[in-house]
Formats: C-alpha cells, structure tokens, sequence
C-alpha cells in the first residue's frame, strides 16, 4: 500500500486559500495596466551584461518604440529586461516592470516608472499580463524563460485563443538554429505544425526592422488588449 505524507483535505484547505491570492494579483495587474495604453513586451535573458551587444541593442529597440508612440513592458529585472526599461525610460516613455520572486536573478531595475511597478508570486498571472496587455513581444536572446513566453505567445495566436500580435524575433544568428528546426523537424518531417503558423514569428536584426514590423501591422489592425 502506498501511503501518502499528507492528508488530502489538508491539500485541499490550503489550495483553496491560495485562490484568495491568485485573485488579488489578477485584480492588482488588470486595474494597474488597464491604464498604461498600447506597450510592447521585451524580452530576453536576465544575465546579458551591460557591455554586451544585445544589451545595447534592447536599449536601442525600447528608445525607437517609444518614439513610434508605445510604451514598454519587461519583466523587470536585470539584463535584456533593464536595457529595455532604460531605453523606454531615457526615451521619455511608459515604462513597465512586471516582477517576480526568484531565487536567483531576479531584482527590480532602477528603470521602471514607480507607478507601473508590479510584484507577482505566480509566474502564470504574470505571463497573463504580458499576453493581455501587450501590442507585439521582442524577444531577445535568452534562456528558458524567454523560450517559455514566446512559445506560450505562438501557441495562443495558433489556436485562437488570442487576436494575433507581432512577434519578433531579434538576432539571427540566436534564432536562426530554432527556425530552422521548427521548420525542418516541427512541419517537414512530423507535421506537426502548418505551413502558415511559421509565418507568425519573424526574424530580424536592427532596431528599424522591429518598428517597421509593429508600425506594418497596426496600420492595418486597432490597437487594443487581447483579450
């Protein structure tokens, strides 16, 4: 017989408590961006330094889509996440910090407006403010958290879950490889995607391909929340 360490009415009990809190940062975040109008989410990897390319060139991107009229949403920490709040806060735009608890990493920026500020425990109510609230993502190069919100992204857009957004992906020679496998593995030899869903990231290197992507789409489409 297997015993288990914990009753389930204990599970139960405490589950239904945490709801309380799952609300109340759902509540939190939908009163705090309904009003930050059209923002682009930038991401990318917590641990690219200063000094770095893709730093500077996150910093370059959030400056121009100030200057096109949007805001900028990170997830507030440091890395492609600083560079791109500093850019959208030395452009003289929205900036918006969406952070979370981690135990390693993650630390509040100096670049994020103090009222667009917001602390999050669960890392599903966060990813829901980026998608809800977000105009396009940038990706920038990253680790396994950044793969995890641009995939969440395609995969809604895919489904219909959520009107389609630009999603951009910034430096070739980082994403290049996972193009190709999605197209080589994911279509051509398991068929596991189709031939238009492909078609919902596109690749580019400089801070001008990614405003004439965005400027592209929203001449043709409201700016509006996504769902």
């Amino acid at each position: 017989m297997i015993k288990h360490n914990r009753n389930w009415n204990e599970i139960k009990t405490n589950d239904s408590w945490a709801i309380f809190k799952i609300m109340g940062e759902f509540v939190n975040g939908y009163e705090k961006l309904s009003q930050i109008g059209p923002c682009v989410s930038i991401f990318g990897s917590a641990r690219t330094k200063p000094d770095m390319k893709y730093y500077k060139l996150a910093e370059k991107v959030a400056k121009k889509i100030v200057d096109h009229g949007y805001g900028v949403i990170t997830g507030g920490g440091p890395g492609i996440m600083e560079a791109g709040n500093k850019g959208a806060h030395l452009a003289g735009g929205t900036s918006v910090g969406l952070n979370i608890e981690l135990p390693f990493e993650q630390h509040d920026n100096p670049y994020i407006d103090s009222d667009k500020s917001l602390d999050f425990d669960y890392f599903f109510v966060r990813k829901v403010m980026f998608v809800k609230y977000s105009q396009g993502f940038v990706v920038m190069p990253g680790g396994f958290g950044t793969l995890d919100e641009l995939f969440e992204a395609i995969t809604l857009i895919q489904t219909n879950k959520i009107d389609k957004f630009p999603i951009i992906l910034v430096g070739s020679e980082f994403w290049s490889g996972l193009v190709d496998w999605i197209r080589k593995t994911l279509l051509d030899s398991f068929q596991n995607i189709s031939e238009t869903d492909i078609d919902l990231v596109q690749v580019v290197d400089t801070e001008d391909e990614v405003i004439e992507i965005l400027d592209k789409f929203y001449d043709e489409y409201n700016l509006s929340p996504n769902f």
